[in-house]
This record gives structure tokens, C-alpha cells and sequence, in this order.
């Protein structure tokens, strides 16, 4: 064995050796949760796609369409040649959804965080990020090189102690957080957070990745959750690839703050656009969520199912978090739901902090109410049903 493969060796078994090994399962998705592993048929309560639109007909034909029409690929960056007409429909759209002047659209949403963050941030300057943020907002933030500092989760309190003492020290502030907390489902408080960051003339920065279609008036996401009025977010980040049941990532702000992404956003610049069907099955995502509240409102409906049979907190989003503790634990709740016929997946850290491995269960428009309850039902008998997130 040499060298590489013995570093490999040694870092995999420590890695198993904390339960942390994790390893790639083939599975077909359909509609209704509906999935197949290893031959046997399963229904998913771990998937990103709300409104089960990757499954939609009319997704699926404009994303053949879109291919048809401009092949396969992009063929370059957006600055090169890749920067094809259906990309330009999409911004507008998204600036529509989002009520900013502008988009700019990326080839992911870690793409678009580790390329955003850097282009209003650098060593001169200071951020304030939530604990809890997904790994590629602090992940952008190491990339821009800014003092950071880490505010405990949805914490006010402790965000305005930090500001009150650091902001002025800095040249440009910018403010992080998840709108909808991936592991969490909980809410940013961007109705307390945006003032906030516009007294002491922070920049706030919001990945709605989890919020866009499901959350918030209208499924415009999480900076409209918060009464009538937007919450006041001039840096709204989100992803196709949830609800929307696409790929991409995003960002919609003012006109001058998108012109600089295009021209100073690394991971935008030096990579390939995203595809073109990509991008089709997006507008045509946009056109159902826009139209049709009734499957906006359904993911939320059916984890307030759950949650009230469980008698657990009301939920903020479609995800609901069952702690579990220690990563064997959850590992072993997940397999005992597996053989239920119940696909809801473990997850361990680093994707959580230690001592918070859990049961991630996410819900679907098309969840059948009684395959909810059979679910509910299942959690209660391992005993887990109060081990929510409060």
C-alpha cells in the first residue's frame, strides 16, 4: 500500500470508528415518496423535493424541450458563450418572485455561496454568521478571509452584543444566515434580523434554499414569512434544486449588486452555466408554484399532520428534526424504520453538531395522509416522539 491509500486507510477507519462512515445507496425516486433501494420498495421522508415537481410532467417535457432546443450542455461559462437565452428568463422570474431588481443565476447553491460571500467580503472586513448556517455559507466565508464571528443559533441578543462590538473595527459588515434551517426547519427571525443588520450597516445575506415554494406569502420564501411586508433582506440567496425540483443556484438583489456577482463571483466566472434543461424544468417549476397554492401549502399540512399526532411543536417548514443523540442510535432508528417500509435516513455529524445525530423527516406534497400517520405511528413506537427540536 502506498502512501495516498494508507493516509486513506487510516482516515476511513477513524472515521468509522465514530460511526460517521457514510457510503452512497442507489435509489429511484417516483412520485408520491415513492423509492426503491437494493430491490425493495420504500417511502421517502428524506427528500429535498417538496412539491415532488422533479416528477412533474410538465417539469419533465420542458426540461426535454429546453435540451432539445439548446443541447445538452451550456458549452462555456456565462461570460464565455454559455449564457443562452433561457437563463435571462429565469433572472427575471426569479426577481419577479423574489421583489429585487435583479438574479443572477449560479450552477449550484454551494457554487453560488462560495462565490457571493467573497465578492462583498475580504480581509479588511467582518461577517457574523449563524451557528447553524449551511456548511458552504462558512465555507464562503473562509473563502473571503473576513474576521468572523459566530452568533449562537436565531439568537438577537447575542447578534447585536457581537455588532455593538465589532462592527465598527471593520470596513464592510455582512450578516449570514439560512432563511429555513436545513437540519433544523426552523426560521431565521429576519423581521428582527434585517433591522438589525441595517442599524449598525451590515449587509444581510439569506439562503432560502429550504423556504423558496414552500414557505412564507405566496411560496416566495422566508424573507415573506413575516407579515405583509418583505423582510428587509437585500441579499436573498436560494437553490433550484428543493421545491422547485430542479439544479441551480441563485441570487436576486439590486441591479448594481448583481452586475458585480457577474463580473467578480469566482465560481460563476471560471465554470461551465448550468445546463439548459436545468434551467427549463426551473420556469416551469415557477409557473406551477406560482399558480397553484393549494400544493405550495400541502408540505406544511402534512408535517403539521405528523407533528400533531406526535404532539411535538408546530412546525416552520416541511423538515422535522427527531434528535436522537449519538450517531449508532440514530443509525439504528433509521434502519428500524427502514424495515417498516420508511425511508428516513440518519444524519450524523459534521452535517450536525456532536450529540445531535437525528432522524431528518422531510414531507411532500403528494405524502398520502395515512402513509404520514403509519410514519408517526412507527416514531412513537421506538420511543422517539419527543425528542423534537423545540
Amino acid at each position: 500500500m502506498d502512501s495516498l491509500d494508507a493516509y486513506a486507510t487510516r482516515k476511513l477507519a477513524d472515521i468509522e470508528g465514530r460511526g460517521l462512515l457514510r457510503h452512497l445507496v442507489t435509489t429511484h425516486r417516483g412520485p408520491g415518496g415513492a423509492a426503491t433501494q437494493g430491490g425493495r420498495r420504500l417511502i421517502s421522508f428524506c427528500c429535498n423535493d417538496y412539491l415532488n415537481l422533479s416528477q412533474n410532467r410538465e417539469v419533465i417535457a420542458s426540461a426535454q424541450a429546453a435540451a432539445a432546443e439548446y443541447g445538452a450542455g451550456a458549452g462555456g461559462s456565462r461570460l464565455v458563450t454559455g449564457n443562452y437565452p433561457l437563463l435571462a428568463e429565469l433572472e427575471d422570474r426569479l426577481a419577479r418572485l423574489k421583489g429585487t431588481e435583479a438574479a443572477c443565476v449560479f450552477g449550484s447553491g454551494y457554487l453560488a455561496n462560495i462565490g457571493i460571500i467573497p465578492c462583498f467580503a475580504g480581509p479588511d472586513d467582518v461577517i457574523f454568521i449563524d451557528e447553524l448556517a449551511h456548511a458552504c455559507l462558512f465555507a464562503g466565508a473562509r473563502m473571503s478571509r473576513a474576521a468572523t464571528h459566530v452568533f449562537r443559533h436565531n439568537d438577537m441578543d447575542h447578534l447585536q452584543a457581537l455588532l455593538d462590538r465589532q462592527r465598527n473595527r471593520h470596513r464592510h459588515a455582512l450578516v449570514i444566515t439560512d432563511g429555513v434551517f436545513s437540519m433544523d426547519g426552523d426560521l431565521a427571525p429576519l423581521d428582527i434580523m434585517g433591522p438589525l443588520a441595517r442599524a449598525h450597516d451590515a449587509w444581510l445575506l439569506t439562503d432560502d434554499a429550504h423556504g423558496i415554494g414552500v414557505v412564507g406569502r405566496d411560496g416566495r420564501g422566508s424573507s415573506f414569512a413575516f407579515g405583509s411586508e418583505k423582510a428587509d433582506v437585500p441579499l436573498q440567496m436560494g437553490t433550484l434544486s428543493k421545491a422547485v425540483g430542479s439544479y441551480g443556484g441563485y441570487l436576486c438583489a439590486s441591479e448594481p449588486v448583481i452586475a458585480l456577482v457577474r463580473n467578480r463571483a469566482r465560481s460563476l466566472v471560471f465554470t461551465t452555466a448550468p445546463p439548459p434543461a436545468s434551467i427549463g424544468a426551473a420556469l416551469a417549476a415557477l409557473d406551477i408554484i406560482e399558480r397553484d397554492a393549494e400544493l405550495r401549502q400541502a408540505p406544511l399540512a402534512k408535517a403539521r399532520l405528523f407533528t400533531d399526532f406526535l404532539g411535538l411543536p408546530d412546525p416552520q417548514s416541511p423538515i422535522v428534526p427527531i434528535i436522537v443523540g449519538a450517531p449508532d442510535r440514530a443509525v439504528e432508528a433509521s434502519r428500524k424504520l427502514r424495515d417498516q417500509g420508511f425511508l428516513v435516513n440518519a444524519i450524523r455529524p459534521p452535517s450536525v453538531p456532536e450529540g445531535t445525530a437525528r432522524l431528518r423527516v422531510t414531507f411532500m406534497a403528494n405524502h398520502g395522509d395515512e402513509d404520514v400517520l403509519r410514519l408517526a405511528r412507527a416514531v412513537k413506537a421506538l420511543g422517539l416522539s419527543g425528542a423534537c427540536v423545540p
